[in-house]
């Protein structure tokens, strides 16, 4: 199914991101969540792809085994960088016969330990990502006639790479003119920022589905990380004045950014966002708490958890 298939009810959707494990450790947490979360019965479940598409084949397996063995649907991130177009193809023909619905078409992260020459990508950026996948949904590949839902990403507060707001929202109308089907923002602390992108891709003219992503503030060094990771997002001086209270006392770090998360999100339900995406980093708390407060009803009763138990993930990982 199409995540603009659910998008067409008055109510917003809800979403969460995972990224896939790299240890057995790490796989223990993130079953956990996945099993945490299974009951909240979330429209779709995103899973991300390591710089220079460093977790390629971690991130398939993961979208694979949430897709035939839980009752999750999982919207892979697919990336430009360090892709010909023969890979892109035939990760796209796997999807298509594990009947993925949705692609998330990114331009991707560089990869950090080896040289790169981004010349030699057959993807420039997002938008030849997007156009390949419109070419494959048209070759008749995958089980659904119309092919993948395809989905591109949004910056609130400005594409890092492109500082000139107007040539940022050219290319954004570009993607969606080649084939994008719904936006999912990247995550932002300030509502009115999200609210103001909104404007303006109405008045670029574009009119398909806004996403927006939310990542709770859990503890310092991930508020750090945060920073890091969104290219250097603004973080209002109200959270930063609450968080500076606290900073010594983990625990009230955590309630303070879950309180802030959830704020925004009242917020933007009553602004009618289309869909609120949650980056949880595999972890179950923060978001749990936000739903729970939020008073969002299951949308239909999940059976006994699905995904693998602990032992059988380590014995995955180890082949």
């Amino acid at each position: 199914m199409h995540i603009t298939d659910i998008m067409r009810g008055d109510s917003p959707t809800f979403s969460f991101e995972f990224f896939p494990p790299k240890t057995p450790a790490a796989a223990e947490v993130l079953y956990q969540t996945i099993r945490d979360l299974e009951s909240y019965m979330p429209h779709f479940v995103s899973v991300t792809y390591g710089a220079g598409g460093s977790t390629r084949d971690l991130t398939h397996d993961l979208v694979e085994r949430i897709q035939h063995q839980t009752k999750l649907d999982p919207v892979p991130h697919l990336t430009c960088i360090c892709h010909n177009e023969d890979e892109i193809e035939a990760i796209l023909l796997r999807y298509a016969r594990s009947a993925i619905g949705n692609i998330l078409a990114l331009g991707g992260d560089r990869p950090r330990d080896i040289p790169y020459d981004k010349s030699r990508d057959s993807f420039q950026h997002a938008i030849d990502l997007v156009k390949f996948i419109r070419r494959f949904n048209e070759s008749g590949a995958h089980p659904d006639r119309r092919g993948f839902g395809i989905g591109v990403a949004g910056f609130p507060e400005g594409h890092p790479a492109t500082p000139n707001r107007l040539v940022e929202m050219d290319h954004l109308k570009a993607k969606v003119d080649a084939g994008a089907d719904y936006i999912v923002t990247q995550l932002f602390f300030d509502n009115r920022d999200f609210l103001d992108f909104r404007e303006r891709c109405a008045l670029a003219d574009i009119h398909i589905p806004i996403i927006a992503g939310i990542m709770p503030v859990t503890s310092m060094n991930g508020f750090k990380r945060i920073a890091e990771l969104a290219g250097g997002a603004r973080f209002p001086a109200k959270l930063l004045r609450a968080l500076q209270r606290c900073e010594n006392d983990p625990e009230m770090v955590r309630r303070v950014g879950v309180h802030f998360a959830l704020e925004q999100c009242h917020d933007l339900l009553d602004n009618n966002v289309a869909g609120i995406h949650f980056y949880t980093l595999n972890r179950s708390d923060a978001t749990r708490v936000i739903f729970d407060s939020l008073g969002i009803p299951r949308r239909r009763s999940a059976q006994a958890p699905t995904v693998q138990s602990s032992d059988e993930v380590r014995k995955r990982l180890a082949n």
